[in-house]
């Protein structure tokens, strides 16, 4: 049990994060959505618990126009824009650490200037917990662009509890659908 009290502990602390930076926005009307590994957790996890894996941080989408009214609404609630090492993000005062940031991509934007697509910027989903995160055609196109182990594992668990859809891969690039194939390959 006690792996399963520090398993608990890990997922609320995140969700806590993510709530209150959510909230924030809300309250502010500004839109965002969370996307990453925690987007991907809040989907399969309804699925298929035993497949979600949780991530460590927070990942969020914004307008970059945005980004000006976000450090206002937030910064009452404790959370302090940094922009270290090439990425923007938000540290939270109750959760100091990496693992309490919040780090933002900009929604229509290359995350990286070699990248296939911008970040996809589709209407975000409300989870049960009232968290707006990404779809998932929007988690398959950012996962499959950025490519990178972590992202193949994610791609792995949407596709393995049956996220991944003909309609989604209809919406695919060529290379990203190579890409798709390659990670079914190694399942």
């Amino acid at each position: 049990m006690l792996a399963n009290t520090i398993f608990e502990e890990a997922v609320e602390r995140i969700l806590d994060v993510s709530k209150r930076f959510g909230a924030a926005l809300d309250a502010a009307g500004i839109p965002y959505r969370v996307v990453g590994g925690l987007a991907v957790f809040l989907h399969v996890d309804p699925v298929d618990p035993l497949a979600a894996r949780l991530t460590k941080d927070v990942d969020a989408g914004i307008e970059r126009r945005d980004l000006p009214a976000i450090q206002s609404a937030l910064e009452p609630h404790g959370f302090t824009f940094r922009h270290v090492a090439g990425v923007d993000m938000f540290l939270d005062a109750q959760h100091p650490g990496a693992r309490g940031a919040v780090h933002v991509v900009f929604l229509n934007e290359k995350v990286r200037p070699q990248y296939v697509e911008p970040v996809p910027a589709s209407a975000p989903v409300r989870t049960k917990e009232g968290i707006l995160i990404a779809p998932v055609v929007d988690l398959v196109h950012m996962k499959l662009t950025s490519f990178r182990l972590k992202d193949k594992v994610h791609v792995q668990d949407m596709d393995a509890v049956g996220l991944i859809t003909p309609e989604i891969e209809a919406t695919l690039a060529p290379v990203l659908m190579e890409r798709l194939r390659e990670v079914r390959a190694t399942e």
